[in-house]
């Protein structure tokens, strides 16, 4: 028999990448409920200023936009040697 290396399975993630997948997360569904919303109460008038609001064109999307940057950095990750 040839020397062979032993494949050890280890865990692809560990406690830090969940922990950044949750913050990334949560920075998403922030960002989700930012853009959500602008509904007036009466159907028959259109408020420019609810609808197009800087925190639903603007703000909602960078988060949304940091929040994968944050998933993508969680999923790359590489785990401490300890």
């Amino acid at each position: 028999m040839s020397d062979q290396k032993q494949n050890v399975n280890s865990p692809l993630f560990n406690k830090d990448n969940y922990t950044w997948m949750l913050i990334g997360g949560v920075v998403i569904a922030l960002g989700m409920i930012l853009m959500s919303g602008g509904k007036s109460t009466d159907p028959k008038v259109f408020d420019t200023h609810e609808v197009y609001s800087t925190t639903r064109i603007t703000i909602a999307p960078a988060l949304i936009i940091l929040g994968l940057i944050v998933e993508i950095y969680a999923i790359f990750k590489k785990p401490k040697v300890a």
